[in-house]
């Protein structure tokens, strides 16, 4: 099997994920934060080395400012529906995912004003479109950092150079770069860093989080949720500090630990190692499908602007029929149609149709790559 379906949830983990999961369940077992006993004590541990090796990855002087969250969308809708008052402005861009358009769209119901700044069909942003549209009220601007539809990198650095100058607040939807792209928020000029644990930090579905920057204010930023945290438990008020503000209810312990020898692995290995590898990949997959007769590719040839995600259609074939064709006959695992970004699709203009998608991660191999050209040119020319 040929797993290419990494932008989705990657596949394999690191043996040490799975092998922590398990020592949790068996040898842990306990709610952290909840009992004064060791079991406890040893789950509240596993869940602060995840948070210090976060930071670490992340450039992050106070672990306690990442707040986990049980993906990352709902770090998302958490900065978004805490931050965003009506009659506020939020600007983002056409190549944005679901999961920050859907909540926008919400807001907008409720007065808030939505911003959407146009891409081209590569999925480019210009940053001075961005410095366009801000206005008296703009409160943030929400980009993510790369393409879950094409792979395109946003510029990042150049808009949070704007944030800081307009001092207004910069999310970051780190979904499909965080892990395999050397990211700072401090060099970066992030406020807010939202992150799943299930792609390339190779943790586990149910984790994510959302890293909160010194610049913002937390009283502004309202909870999601409340609930139990654990601490001050006399009150039935809400925490006012971090991380418990955000934090209500029995964290996903099991899933953090595995998290955390994800996070582990990735320091070990390196970013810019497995930042390099995935470029090779791409360089070679690239090349290799654009060879291809009736083949159209979309996004940035070069692979130094881009995250390991790559989209294409096969003239006069449909994405879902080239798709099951894949899966069935040459054992290869992709994702096909729109990819939770219509905004995206009918930015590169494959709406409604969609695109097949690979993602390539540190696991894969070149091999792999030059058996998934063959049967993309297999399936091409009709065999």
């Amino acid at each position: 099997m040929i797993y290419f379906d990494n932008a989705s949830t990657s596949y394999p983990k690191p043996k040490e994920v799975s092998r922590a999961m398990l020592h949790f369940l068996e040898k842990v077992g306990a709610s952290p934060g909840r009992s004064g006993h060791r079991l406890s004590i040893e789950a509240g541990r596993i869940i602060y080395q995840a948070r210090e090796n976060l930071a670490v990855l992340f450039n992050v002087d106070d672990p306690l400012r990442i707040i986990f969250t049980l993906n990352v969308t709902e770090a998302l809708n958490l900065t978004l529906k805490g931050l965003l008052r009506p009659g506020d402005q939020v600007i983002t861009s056409s190549m944005e995912h679901n999961s920050v358009m859907r909540p926008l769209r919400e807001l907008e119901k409720k007065g808030v004003e939505v911003k959407v700044v146009s891409c081209s069909p590569k999925g480019f942003l210009e940053p001075q479109d961005i410095e366009k549209s801000i206005k008296k009220n703009t409160k943030l601007i929400v980009l993510n950092h790369g393409s879950n539809v094409i792979g395109t990198l946003l510029p990042i650095i150049e808009v949070g150079k704007i944030t800081r100058k307009h001092n207004i607040l910069f999310l970051v939807d780190a979904a499909q770069t965080a892990g395999c792209y050397p990211l700072d928020i401090k060099r970066d000029n992030i406020d807010l860093l939202a992150f799943t644990g299930h792609k390339a930090l190779f943790g586990p579905p149910g984790t994510g989080g959302l890293v909160v920057g010194e610049r913002v204010d937390i009283k502004k930023l309202n909870p999601l949720k409340n609930g139990g945290t654990g601490s001050r438990s006399e009150s039935e008020e809400q925490p006012d500090f971090l991380p418990d503000i955000y934090e209500s209810g029995t964290p996903n312990t099991v899933g953090l630990s595995g998290l955390n020898e994800g996070v582990r692995f990735i320091l070990k290995e390196g970013v810019d190692k497995i930042r390099q590898h995935e470029l090779s990949l791409s360089r070679r997959l690239i090349t290799g499908l654009k060879e291809i007769p009736g083949v159209i590719f979309y996004g940035e040839e070069q692979v130094e602007d881009r995250v390991a995600v790559i989209s294409f259609n096969i003239k006069d074939q449909l994405p879902s029929e080239v798709g099951l064709r894949l899966d069935e006959e040459y054992d290869i695992m992709c994702r096909v149609g729109l990819h939770c970004s219509p905004a995206a699709h009918k930015t590169i203009g494959t709406f409604p149709t969609g695109t097949i998608r690979f993602s390539t991660s540190w696991f894969n191999t070149f091999e792999e790559v030059g058996q998934t050209i063959i049967a993309v040119k297999n399936i091409a020319k009709g065999k």
